[in-house]
């Protein structure tokens, strides 16, 4: 294994971690925005609050989008196969 399959591999590591983690980060960062801006708007200084909302909406979203993601991880699963059988060569 030379240096440019390293990196390859790598790459794609990463873009597809990224690619995976991207929907749950995005709807926890956009539900703890608005707990923050209910809780400023009432008052409320309750800690705690905004956790149920995330824990809820990220659980959702894992739900919705578990499909997508089990396709994407055999996309990636298969080209790193590809790329091992490569390297054999």
């Amino acid at each position: 294994m030379n240096l440019e399959f390293a990196v390859q591999i790598g790459r794609e590591m990463l873009f597809t971690a990224l690619l995976l983690s991207l929907p749950t980060v995005v709807v926890s960062l956009a539900v703890g925005l608005l707990v923050s801006v209910f809780q400023t708007v009432t008052s409320i200084q309750e800690q705690t609050l905004s956790f149920a909302p995330r824990i809820v909406a990220v659980g959702l979203v894992i739900a919705v989008t578990l499909p997508w993601s089990l396709h994407v991880l055999t996309t990636f699963s298969h080209r790193m196969f590809m790329i091992i059988t490569e390297v054999g060569r």
